[in-house]
């Protein structure tokens, strides 16, 4: 483990140190305030469900709900339960925790890898046709590497139901492809569907209450990644939004989905206690 208080790149932070058998502890990524990145612990959980299955085995999907407001002057201990071994499957439940307190659960599920593939379909319902991002100056936060659009200008109430990233680790992974899905995972929790949605009431967004990802195509996180989203639903203050992570040739890497906590127009989110 490093010395610093913080990590200096996502695969220093993706490094986890053991302590005990299916007990690990991980160094954080200072991002805004003294508040967690969210995209953190949900990586360094899936890095440390991945230490306890089978070197053939590749995460396939994982959900994880997001309970209290992480901080980043605490090391978060992640604790693994072996819940099941099978022939092809390994099931995984991981508790993140901070001063004795859960901070984020996560299930996580690892298949065998197998030679026999099939086409991945591509549904027609959802096409990809990402902005051209020729000329759009990259910026450089919480150990990643960023593509964006220019934020709507004032006054500008236009609804536009794609948000469009293309991100990725700002310094290299390595070769080691759970770091790479891992790095996915920390890649995934930016940006919102919300972000240029205007709707009477509606805010653009909150904190986050849970996260989901299925696994397709392996990817580099290293490399730049699309990533696709558009909101689907809001109901009771949550709001629903839905994702694409696609690889150079646009390969399907993971659809994602996540809700986040919607607050009335005017109110102040309280982003400590959703």
């Amino acid at each position: 483990m490093t010395s610093s208080l913080f990590a200096s790149t996502l695969l220093e932070a993706l490094t986890l140190e053991k302590l005990d058998r299916d007990l690990y502890r991980g160094i954080n990524v200072q991002a805004w305030g003294n508040t967690l990145y969210g995209g953190q612990v949900a990586a360094q959980s899936l890095a440390a469900a991945a230490l306890t299955v089978d070197p053939d085995r590749r995460p396939h999907s994982l959900h994880g709900y997001f309970l209290r407001r992480g901080r980043d002057d605490l090391p978060v201990i992640f604790k693994v339960d072996r819940d099941r071994d099978g022939g092809s499957f390994s099931a995984r439940h991981v508790a993140a925790e901070q001063d004795g307190e859960v901070i984020f659960s996560m299930l996580a599920s690892f298949q065998r890898t197998s030679d026999q593939e099939w086409p991945t379909l591509v549904p027609e319902y959802a096409p990809f046709d990402p902005p051209n991002f020729d000329g759009v100056e990259p910026r450089q936060d919480i150990l990643m590497t960023i593509l964006e659009r220019p934020a709507p200008e004032a006054g500008d109430e236009t609804n536009d139901y794609n948000e469009y990233l293309k991100l990725k680790a700002a310094h290299p992974l390595g070769d080691d492809p759970i770091i790479q899905a891992a790095g996915l995972v920390y890649l995934s929790d930016l940006g919102s569907g919300y972000r240029r949605v205007f709707l009477p009431g509606l805010h653009n967004g909150g904190p986050s209450i849970d996260h989901l990802l299925y696994f397709h195509e392996p990817v580099r996180a290293d490399d730049y990644v699309s990533f696709q989203m558009f909101p689907a639903a809001s109901k009771s203050r949550r709001g629903l939004y839905l994702g694409h992570l696609r690889g150079p040739s646009d390969e399907l890497a993971a659809v994602v989905g996540q809700e986040c906590l919607l607050h009335l127009e005017g109110a102040q989110p309280d982003y400590s206690r959703p």
